[in-house]
């Protein structure tokens, strides 16, 4: 049995919470004594990127994460070059609200396009770019592998072994993965693939979501609350603090039923559900 988890590391991504304003985030977490947050890049903009961070600052809270970047792989260059340019202004961003952590969404396969190897490729290229851009402003980017069922429209990066096999061609302070338990829980390689990322000092997030069936209509939102699924959260735990992650760990759940819900009650559950199941 894996020990308690430190309550400290609970980090409450802005997508759990999705009916509530960055204010009042700022102010539920205070109130519950959470320290950190995920945030997400539309809200941010449409709030102020500057007046985010003036808020979260004069908040005491913690930015653990932005999302999102990515969306590398269209085969137009005019379409990859602008993709390199919103991505170097969410670096940008990340940097001014006080995150080392750019979440990466590889992108999915063009239209008409079955070459999955080829849109790796490209994932790859932007990379090449990028980490160096992040690393200047002290941002690391960190690939988020998703469930196969993505694979054709959202992410050609599935596997966590996918992810390294692409960060591990850069280094480790500019390139990393994302652990996230709703699109690894499935895969019996991860515990290798966690052990691995730990060696490198690769893990540079770790998400919490259950997975729960059967599955909503619209897959995107079938996130569940932790406890609700099938992930055995605590054996996630284990294996990343064993590969030597002592970060935060941010529970970002997308799902409509908690979005109708109070927001102060969603937060609530949350954290209890976090310190029962984590």
């Amino acid at each position: 049995m894996s020990a308690s988890v430190d309550p400290s590391r609970l980090s409450i991504n802005q997508e759990t919470i999705k009916q509530w304003s960055l204010p009042e985030l700022a102010e539920g977490c205070i109130k519950e004594g959470i320290t950190a947050v995920g945030l997400w890049r539309a809200p941010v903009q449409e709030y102020g990127v500057e007046r985010t961070a003036r808020l979260l600052r004069e908040s005491g809270l913690t930015v653990t994460s932005l999302c999102r970047g990515g969306f590398f792989t269209d085969i137009d260059q005019g379409a990859r070059a602008r993709a390199l340019d919103d991505n170097r202004a969410a670096v940008d961003e990340a940097a001014a609200l006080g995150t080392d952590t750019l979440v990466l969404v590889s992108g999915g396969l063009p239209p008409g396009s079955k070459d999955l190897a080829g849109a790796r490729e490209r994932v790859a290229d932007a990379l090449a770019v990028l980490g160096p851009y992040a690393e200047e402003r002290g941002v690391r980017l960190a690939i988020e592998p998703l469930h196969p069922m993505f694979a054709a429209d959202r992410c050609v990066v599935s596997t966590l072994g996918q992810a390294l096999d692409l960060a591990e061609r850069f280094p480790a302070r500019q390139v990393g993965v994302v652990v996230d338990t709703y699109h690894l829980w499935w895969d019996d390689q991860v515990p290798a693939q966690i052990a691995r990322a730990g060696r490198t000092g690769r893990i540079h997030a770790f998400q919490l979501a259950d997975w729960i069936t059967p599955l909503p209509a619209g897959v995107l939102l079938g996130r569940g609350q932790l406890g609700d699924g099938s992930v055995d959260f605590k054996a996630f735990r284990a294996l990343v603090d064993g590969a030597g992650y002592t970060g935060p760990i941010e529970v970002e759940i997308f799902n409509e039923a908690l979005w109708e819900r109070d927001g102060g009650e969603v937060l609530r559950e949350t954290a209890e559900r976090f310190r029962t199941h984590a």
